[in-house]
């Protein structure tokens, strides 16, 4: 028990991290606002903690993950108050052309991270600008977002695991599971 509370005061931060970053995406997948708030905070926690771990591609996504978060939250007042509820826009097709430009840009990116002596630079790259994607199609209300969670979420354990951030990579596996329920919810919304 001793080594227990050892751990979690030293890992405090990472713990607040797994928190509120649960709380904040079961709260996006009930499309409710008070996600933003809270994913916000989960945004600045891990920002810190991947500074720490010397993972630079995720430090710098939670910066644009805080700008995200920021878009999201007005965009989702500015639909609720027009519309009285959050409701999910079909993704045109047209933007399914990101995805190709995404991995160009994170192969772009990781050749930067790799020059820069980043742990997992291609691998932390491309996860980084995947988020990005599916982080854009969450604040804009695409249903699609979801299913791109999942995949990334669930090769982020992996990394996480290899990196020693041990709360982190168990949280990735919950936010696959939480991607599921929100992709299921979602869909229903968009057809409803």
């Amino acid at each position: 028990m001793t080594a227990l509370i050892n751990w979690l005061s030293q890992n405090w931060l990472e713990a607040a991290g797994v928190i509120t970053t649960i709380l904040g995406i079961w709260l996006t997948t009930r499309r409710k606002m008070l996600c933003w708030p809270i994913t916000l905070i989960a945004d600045v926690i891990y920002l810190i903690v991947f500074y720490q771990a010397r993972l630079y591609s995720d430090t710098l996504l939670q910066i644009f993950f805080i700008g995200f978060t920021l878009y999201g939250w007005w965009y989702w007042h500015r639909g609720l108050a027009a519309e009285g509820s959050i409701r999910v826009i079909p993704l045109p097709k047209r933007a399914l052309l990101l995805i190709p430009a995404t991995a160009l840009i994170a192969i772009l990116w990781g050749l930067l991270m790799q020059h820069i002596h980043a742990a997992l630079p291609y691998l932390d790259a491309q996860l980084m600008c995947f988020s990005l994607l599916a982080s854009w199609w969450q604040a804009r209300k695409n249903t699609i977002n979801w299913p791109l969670w999942v995949v990334v979420n669930l090769i982020y354990i992996g990394e996480y695991l290899y990196k020693g951030l041990l709360l982190t990579s168990p949280l990735y596996a919950i936010l696959a599971i939480l991607a599921l329920i929100g992709w299921r919810d979602w869909r229903r919304a968009e057809r409803a």
